[in-house]
């Protein structure tokens, strides 16, 4: 069934809640309509932070815009993953229009950053009302910031008993919490501040390349650092919730996929978190399926170590999602950009600080970046033997493993955005698509 909203058909949408259980009369439209429509090769994508269903929609009519003439004699079918998941207002997406009230002075929470998170953490409203006040109000005083670190605690909790509980870390190693991050647990004032300093940089780094800075380049302040920590508990929020909905919720209709259309070729499809929601798609895969073909990250947000069966500075860790690479029946791409801000600069530090602090201590920003708390979207799959590095445009011009980790560097095209988050969402490009054909072996 074509949603009017989407250019490509057939076209279908799988709705799945926090906890991965998923929308039953969509999962029985597409068990029963793909073998129906003859569809041999299936790509299923899944967003990362976006705010609503429109929203995700659109991204997913652009991305898969240009496929039908780059494979037309496939069969193909296309799936769009909605998960509640979302993103904040300030955040540029290049090409998507971008509301004026999406940009606050300061760190002033806008109207559409509000709405998102009222959507996201039903029931939670007032707890939201008094984060947006201190924002605004911008208290001075240490108290204050303590107070706040409490109600962001408060905002992202889960029940010991909930099932997101348990899909939190990327790593298994001693010290790595399942449930909640350092950066909630430690000294607020000291967080908001360092996450000031980072923004600082990072923004005066894009004034001078040409991307317009915000407000507070030259002389970080604590606030701004604070809604940042806002932000970044939220997306530790989201990341917990892509690998239940990932694991509970699509890799289990994969599996029900394979039942009832035999032959077919799935190629799962992530960008940012949806990233992280693909890849644990394959820890929910029943024993024996290989329906997976290929599996294509866009600038996933979650560790540059996780399919790695042994950690660098830690022998006796692992990857979460280590050798999960071999489930697929095909490659595992990982597209990254060195312009992807929010995976370069604030993600190590987010991801240090949702960890194990004192064994960072003392390592400064730059040397973070490339090392412990790095993402995949910023440097690809790491410490996995074998894995396969090219440039984009190598990548287009012969044929791609037909199996293990395949790093590409899409910096070429994956370059706009601003502060904050650079080229994160700058992933609309027919070469990407190229790539997911590429890799799933599709004619």
């Amino acid at each position: 069934m074509t949603d009017p909203e989407v250019v490509v058909a057939p076209y279908w949408e799988l709705t799945f809640d926090a906890d991965g259980d998923v929308d039953a009369k969509q999962r029985d439209r597409l068990l029963q309509q793909v073998p129906e429509r003859g569809v041999k090769d299936l790509i299923v994508f899944a967003h990362g932070w976006n705010n609503d269903r429109p929203g995700a929609t659109r991204l997913y009519s652009r991305f898969f815009e240009p496929i039908p003439r780059l494979a037309p004699n496939a069969r193909l079918g296309y799936v769009g993953v909605v998960w509640p998941s979302m993103r904040f207002a300030d955040e540029p997406i290049p090409d998507f229009p971008r509301s004026a009230a999406a940009v606050s002075p300061g760190p002033v929470l806008d109207q559409g950053t509000l709405d998102a998170l009222l959507r996201v953490f039903p029931g939670r409203a007032t707890l939201i009302d008094q984060l947006a006040r201190m924002l605004a109000q911008r208290p001075d005083d240490e108290a204050a910031l303590v107070e706040y670190g409490r109600l962001v605690r408060l905002l992202v909790e889960l029940r010991p008993e909930a099932p997101q509980a348990v899909f939190a870390a990327d790593l298994l190693a001693a010290g790595t919490p399942q449930s909640e991050p350092e950066m909630l647990l430690g000294d607020t004032a000291d967080m908001c501040r360092e996450f000031a300093r980072a923004l600082a940089e990072d923004s005066a780094r894009a004034e001078g390349e040409g991307e317009g800075g915000r407000a507070m380049v030259g002389r970080p302040q604590v606030w701004d650092g604070a809604h940042e920590l806002l932000r970044q508990a939220t997306y530790f929020a989201m990341k917990r919730r892509a690998g239940t909905v990932g694991e509970r919720g699509l890799g289990r209709v994969v599996g029900r996929l394979a039942q009832t259309a035999p032959g077919l070729r799935v190629h799962l499809v992530g960008h940012s978190f949806g990233g992280r929601l693909v890849s644990f798609a394959l820890r929910g895969l029943p024993k024996g399926v290989r329906t997976v073909k290929s599996v294509t990250l866009l600038q996933a947000a979650f560790s540059h170590y996780a399919f790695a069966s042994r950690l660098p500075h830690d022998t006796r860790g692992s990857g979460v999602l280590h050798g999960q690479q071999n489930r697929i029946d095909g490659p595992l791409v990982c597209c990254f950009s060195r312009f992807d801000s929010a995976l370069g600069t604030i993600y190590p530090l987010a991801s240090r600080a949702a960890g194990d602090a004192h064994a960072a201590a003392g390592l400064g920003l730059p040397r973070l970046l490339g090392a412990k708390w790095g993402a995949l979207g910023h440097d690809g799959v790491q410490a996995v033997t074998g894995t396969k590095a090219f440039t984009l445009a190598d990548a287009l011009r012969t044929k791609l493993p037909v199996s293990g980790c395949v790093n590409i560097d899409v910096s070429a095209v994956v370059k706009r955005g601003g502060p904050p988050s650079g080229a994160h969402s700058d992933i609309c490009h027919r070469q990407l698509a190229e790539v997911v054909l590429a890799a799933g072996r599709i004619r």
